[in-house]
């Protein structure tokens, strides 16, 4: 089985400002290190394909698609939320970048989800467990029988490999994907529970 390596050029255009940890360098620096790891080979890389409308409608109320359709702005900075901001080509990066794939290996890797995990955009959950409480960053890839206790955070754009446990209350990252360091409480409150509850709030305020 080939695991696939999915981006596109139109995500590195995505700015918030010059502070913000969702930065475009990000990306480049993942890729740079898959390609320069043994993972290479093992690899198939693509571009993402574009998302449409009606994609978006399949799990989105038209409300809410409309809205951030007609919010994107032509030039300049449109901030959402505290946290949040799109510029020119967010919308395009969001586009490429919508949808994360959960996945199972017939007969041999079930995929389970635990409650109040977020995965974010472009991510790929394989054949593995995820327990409570645990934040899946955009564009990680977590392989087959792969077991991510409770109270953990995937970083962005980390692969975590066929059999790795992920420690409780840790974080991971890299290609391939290692323990950093350990969850505080704080960061338990204020990134894994505030992501999951604004995805409940969020929804909330578009419901037809």
């Amino acid at each position: 089985m080939t695991t696939a390596f999915i981006s596109h050029p139109d995500t590195l255009l995505h700015v918030m400002d010059g502070s913000h940890p969702e930065s475009p360098a990000r990306i480049t620096t993942i890729k740079n290190a898959v390609i320069a790891s043994p993972l290479k080979d093992e690899l198939l890389f693509a571009d993402a394909p574009i998302a449409h409308k009606a994609d978006l409608l399949r799990v989105h109320a038209a409300t809410y698609v409309d809205y951030i359709f007609g919010i994107a702005p032509k030039a300049g900075l449109v901030r959402l939320d505290g946290d949040t901001s799109m510029g020119p080509m967010s919308l395009a990066a969001t586009l490429h970048a919508t949808g994360a794939v959960i996945h199972a290996t017939f007969q041999k890797s079930p995929t389970t989800i635990g409650n109040n995990v977020s995965i974010g955009h472009n991510a790929i959950v394989h054949g593995c467990t995820i327990h409570d409480n645990v934040l899946v960053g955009m564009g990680s890839i977590i392989m087959d029988d792969c077991v991510v206790e409770s109270n953990s955070i995937i970083a962005a754009g980390a692969v975590v490999t066929k059999n790795t446990r992920v420690e409780a209350g840790s974080i991971y990252a890299g290609v391939p994907a290692k323990k950093v360091k350990d969850i505080s409480p704080e960061l338990i409150s204020g990134e894994i529970d505030r992501i999951a509850d604004n995805y409940v709030e969020y929804s909330s305020w578009f419901q037809e």
